[in-house]
């Protein structure tokens, strides 16, 4: 190619996720000739000193195209460059490309576009460059009214599962009244029935927003929340099988916040570039988690007072003024790739092998250990060991499919980082942590301090507003600081606040570790949350930010859900010596909160370990970029 036929490229620079010393949040507009030396040496020079992302926007078509800008031909390639990479990668979304191709940072003349050029003329400027990121970021062009209702739309998403978990845990004694169930066992699959679908189909959810429109995916999962739920209250009616119904109900429910939440997640994701507002609103997402939970029990505790279906009514009347509120508020995010309209295209692009063999597995292994609290692990209850068997014999196929078999795999196990999975790794041990202290504060509570369901409400009070305080400390200390950092953080205060609840005497004053401990654990939740979701979103380009949402929300929710299982087997496992039956529940819970320990101090040192790789590779990691800066094609 000519001189005279010289190709510009339009570069734009968002901030990153993982910078080695801070974020940068910055963007520019410079022009390149890949056939011009002079230019490529300027070039050279400026990528050599990027220690962040940058996006690459390819703009070129004939001066007749640039009467009519939509007719341009466009091409984009993201360089994810990341402090702690062992190499620099290069993976973008091409014309002809995969889902997620990956190729070495020096690119040559082939990968760009075979399309006439133009000759002497100048990319977009600076006005035209806002205007198409306001277009590609639809968070930006919003008034501020508009932008607040459609954070707080989105962020209820989140607030919407944790409430409908915590408005049942109050209510299993009044609901087993109406249904004539006393055993605690059929009792607690009110509660597991609806954390197991929705960490499970959590997995798919994502994908399906990604491919048929997050708004569209989370209007539609606040109406089948909302209707469920209703369902769940109407089974009051049903006199001979209220039970079933009530239990399938909540089942079916689940699946609901199981799409909410990826996708109202995604939609962050993809509505604001990297920076402090996308940032915060990871933030304030997680800070609801907290307070769905103790919202939820407070009003199902008053309304237990009157009647307890109304706390299902009311809730489903919520759920369904939501759904009418994401067509308000929350913006359409452009799809970047077509709809598959033929059955082969929708099971590639779903991945159904991969999807079916994933919640399987998910699904049998978390019955398997949640049923064996119920029944035992006993030999006349070896469906309890088939279940579990088959799902650990699935779980390995499911990665088979997903990195060998599948061309769109659900999980893209190519394009995550060893800082994804550090995260990740941190996320599981504290929120396991998360689920066995909650629960288990719970039972010592109502069962060994005997307090009434408003009251226990009251003393999970300080939550929300303790939870709130560290999305916005999170928020603001996530683009100054190492994840690791943040992490390390969070595990510790895990640690510190379950420790407080499993030596907590019975007659002791709630002020003085109860207490402390609430102030304490949210900090663990709030800061691991965002720091995990900021991470997944930037190693997957804004087209799979619901396969980026799925994965984090379904690494939560199910840890929470199988950290239980395993709490309760140690409960029932624990030896019941006591001289009377308060220091027995005593003993067992205890046995529980210290699997609690446990797993935070695995977080904790998952977390050092990953600081220390971090601050191992971070000047290597420099080095690398600027030398393979250097390698840029000089093609005549």
């Amino acid at each position: 190619m000519s001189a005279k036929e010289s190709r510009k490229l339009s570069i734009r620079l968002p901030s990153v996720p993982e910078p080695a010393t801070k974020r940068y949040s910055k963007r520019f507009s410079a022009t390149f000739d890949p056939d011009n030396p002079e230019s490529l040496a300027n070039w050279r020079r400026k990528t050599s000193q990027w220690d962040f992302g940058s996006e690459l926007d390819l703009l070129v078509g004939t001066p007749d195209t640039l009467k009519n800008p939509h007719s341009r031909s466009e091409d984009r390639f993201t360089f994810l460059e990341n402090a702690s990479e062992e190499n620099t990668i290069v993976s973008g979304l091409g014309k002809n490309r995969s889902a997620y191709p990956q190729h070495q940072s020096a690119f040559s003349e082939q990968d760009l576009p075979s399309i006439p050029s133009i000759d002497g003329r100048q990319p977009p400027g600076e006005g035209d460059e806002a205007a198409s990121q306001e277009e590609d970021y639809p968070g930006l062009g919003m008034p501020l009214w508009r932008e607040v209702a459609f954070i707080i739309t989105i962020c209820l998403s989140m607030f919407t599962t944790q409430l409908g978990l915590g408005q049942v845990l109050l209510l299993l004694p009044s609901i087993g009244r109406s249904f004539n169930i006393t055993n605690a066992g059929d009792l607690s699959w009110l509660v597991a029935g609806y954390s197991l679908t929705v960490g499970t189909f959590i997995l798919v959810s994502g994908r399906l927003g990604d491919i048929y429109g997050y708004r569209r995916m989370l209007c539609i999962g606040y109406a089948w929340f909302a209707i469920w739920t209703m369902i769940s209250g109407l089974s009051i009616y049903d006199t001979k099988n209220g039970y079933i119904m009530f239990v399938f109900a909540r089942v079916l429910s689940g699946i609901g916040p199981a799409i909410t939440m990826p996708n109202g997640l995604a939609i962050f994701g993809a509505a604001y570039p990297d920076g402090m507002r996308k940032t915060m609103a990871f933030a304030l997402f997680g800070a609801c988690a907290p307070s769905g939970s103790i919202v939820g029990a407070t009003f199902s505790a008053l309304f237990d007072l009157v009647w307890w279906p109304w706390t299902f009514f009311s809730f489903a009347i919520v759920l369904a003024i939501l759904a009418v509120f994401v067509i308000i508020f929350v913006p359409s995010i452009p799809r970047t790739r077509a709809v598959p309209t033929t059955w082969r295209e929708i099971i590639q692009a779903l991945d159904l092998l991969g999807g079916v063999v994933g919640v399987t597995s998910l699904v049998l292994i978390n019955f398997a250990w949640n049923q064996a609290v119920v029944v035992g692990w006993r030999h006349d209850r070896d469906y309890v060991y088939i279940c579990l068997l088959i799902g650990m014999i699935l779980l390995p196929c499911f990665f088979i499919i997903e990195t060998k078999v599948a061309p769109e795999p659900l999980i893209p196990f190519s394009a995550l980082t060893s800082d994804v999975g550090f995260v990740m790794a941190c996320i599981a041990c504290g929120w396991a942590c998360f689920g066995i202290w909650l629960f288990y504060l719970l039972q010592f509570y109502s069962n060994l301090r005997h307090g009434s369901p408003l009251q226990i409400s009251a003393w999970f009070s300080p939550i929300p507003a303790s939870g709130f305080a560290a999305s916005i400390t999170t928020g603001i200390i996530l683009g100054k600081v190492r994840s690791s950092v943040v992490m390390i953080m969070s595990m510790t205060f895990f640690l510190v606040g379950v420790i407080l609840v499993a030596v907590a005497p019975v007659d002791q004053i709630y002020w003085a570790q109860t207490f402390v401990c609430s102030l304490i654990i949210p900090w663990g939740m709030d800061m691991s949350f965002p720091a995990g979701t900021i991470i997944m979103s930037a190693s997957l380009p804004k087209q799979h930010q619901g396969v980026a949402a799925s994965l984090i929300n379904t690494v939560v929710n199910y840890s929470v859900s199988l950290g239980l299982g395993f709490a309760g087997t140690v409960e029932m496992r624990v030896d019941h010596g006591g001289s009377n039956e308060q220091e027995n529940l005593l003993r067992g819970y205890r046995g529980a909160l210290y699997l609690g320990i446990g797993l935070a101090g695995l977080g904790l040192a998952i977390s050092v370990v990953f600081a220390m790789k971090q601050a191992w590779s971070a000047p290597e990691g420099r080095r690398k970029r600027r030398s393979t800066s250097m390698k840029l094609p000089d093609k005549r």
